[in-house]
């Protein structure tokens, strides 16, 4: 399967209509700004043969102009590129299947550039849409000051005092970033502005109803949409997605018992794998005294791409397992290679990963793209409960998460708060993933009435952009006929 994205991962109309109100308050607000301004009325895309290598055959390009704040329609606008590939039987033409890319910050129009074969099932009644969200391409859109670390790493703070001046260092180079932006999109870049995005699309297409494939990161401006325009939704596949509704430390508490449970998987196999540099001893011993050691005395690296640095028990456990084996298990015979050199004193199997990560979790720019999804922890005492049980569910990888602790700087409002999802008007969702990613999606794929989400027995990330055949075959079916798999449908590796 082709890699994708791994997850690490991400407003209303506008802050200042809803700040402050409770959820069901800005909830009722949302909706009322959803139907005040119907996007009715866009213009209908100008299609022309796509310039550029790669583009399959038929593949036609536009473009269309949205609000950089969909609080003031009429004011500045920002420039979006859709990409479409029509339906191969147009006769038998059902509507249009709109992607919503992942990243954040991927390029629609290049996932359809790869995956165009793969959903060639698909094609055939619909015609398949994909767009560069706002956030595509956001370094050259923005001053190069958003792209600069607001520390030297991203740490784990042992007490209030390192907690409060980690969040003030992030919070000024956030305000820095917003003064000198031109471009007028920062502050602007959460999913709620992705969603109604997204609805101008919908508009400009002339269909009164889309149905949705989405992955990753993408699920959660696909969440805003179902919540503010369900009357506009035939039907959603959901990739690999976190439920943003249920608030992201319930999800990080949920993605470190998976975590823990794949790394079990890793101790057995190295275990039972005389190739393992780790085999014959207790793998998860060494990697626990050696992270707890880190945490003590951190490890000095030099990495070629981001200079000197340090190896912290955090930064190990964020940024150094691979929970995919990975061809031929060469990511996890990489990894206790890199553990045995490590406790050794040598951690530069970790360097480019731990430091380049470690920094850019502190740039505006990261951090743009996802804090005002109410991604931060809700101050110092969340930070300690969530800590503590992360640590209890994942002894191995447990702890503070590393987008939470950026976004714990935000100084700008929250634009999407998590809250429930209302599910009245909305069709039953198709959902599919991984080990490491099932529990995230079907926590948000249930809440919907008669849905179901297809477990893939097996690492990875995003099934349908990756060439699983069996999760394309589902969607491919539940696009065109609504037809769900029963419940508890599971696909196996080669199926």
């Amino acid at each position: 399967m082709r890699g994708r994205t791994r997850l690490v991962a991400a407003g209303l109309a506008t802050a200042a209509m809803t700040a402050g109100l409770v959820p069901a308050q800005a909830q009722a607000a949302e909706h009322r700004a959803a139907k005040d301004r119907p996007a009715e009325d866009r213009p209908a895309i100008e299609w022309t043969a796509c310039e550029g290598a790669g583009f399959p055959a038929q593949t036609q390009c536009g473009t269309i102009d949205v609000p950089l704040d969909w609080a003031h329609p009429d004011g500045r606008t920002t420039t979006l590129r859709v990409a479409r590939l029509p339906a191969t039987d147009p006769a038998h033409r059902i509507g249009s299947v709109l992607h919503i890319p992942g990243g954040p910050g991927n390029s629609g129009i290049e996932d359809i550039k790869q995956a165009a074969g793969d959903l060639a099932g698909i094609r055939e009644r619909f015609d398949l849409v994909s767009y560069d969200p706002r956030n595509t391409d956001l370094a050259a859109k923005l001053p190069e000051s958003c792209a600069r670390p607001a520390v030297p790493a991203l740490i784990e703070p042992r007490d209030r005092a390192e907690y409060d001046a980690q969040a003030r260092a992030i919070a000024a180079a956030i305000r820095k970033c917003r003064a000198e932006d031109r471009s007028g999109l920062y502050g602007r870049l959460d999913s709620v502005s992705v969603a109604r995005d997204t609805e101008a699309i919908r508009a400009a297409l002339g269909e009164p109803r889309l149905s949705f494939m989405t992955e990753s990161a993408g699920g959660v401006p696909a969440e805003a949409y179902l919540r503010l325009f369900p009357e506009r939704v035939r039907a959603m596949y959901l990739d690999g997605v976190v439920d943003q509704t249920a608030g992201w430390t319930n999800q990080s508490l949920l993605g470190y018992r998976d975590l823990q449970r794949i790394f079990g998987r890793f101790t057995a196999w190295c275990a039972a794998t005389p190739a393992c540099a780790l085999h014959g001893e207790d793998a998860g011993k060494v990697w626990r005294d050696l992270t707890a050691r880190a945490d003590r005395s951190p490890i000095l690296v030099t990495s070629q791409r981001f200079g000197r640095g340090r190896l912290t028990g955090s930064s190990l456990r964020w940024f150094g397992f691979a929970p995919d084996p990975g061809p031929g298990d060469s990511r996890w015979l990489t990894f206790a290679e890199a553990v045995d050199k490590a406790r050794r004193g040598d951690g530069s199997g970790f360097a480019d990963a731990a430091l380049g990560n470690a920094r850019a979790w502190t740039t505006p720019l990261a951090l743009g793209m996802t804090c005002a999804d109410d991604r931060g922890y809700h101050g110092y005492e969340e930070y300690v409960r969530a800590r503590r049980e992360a640590r209890r569910v994942s002894p191995d990888l447990g702890g503070a998460t590393f987008d939470q602790l950026g976004c714990a700087g935000w100084p700008l409002p929250i634009a999407n708060p998590s809250r429930p999802l209302p599910v009245r008007g909305l069709p039953p969702l198709l959902g599919a993933g991984t080990w490491s990613d099932y529990t995230l999606t079907d926590s948000l794929v249930r809440r919907v009435p008669g849905s179901v989400t297809v477990r893939y027995d097996g690492p990875g990330h995003v099934l349908y952009l990756s060439g699983n055949r069996c999760a394309i075959g589902h969607a491919t079916r539940y696009l065109t006929d609504l037809t769900l798999p029963p419940p508890g449908t599971i696909c196996l590796p080669g199926d």
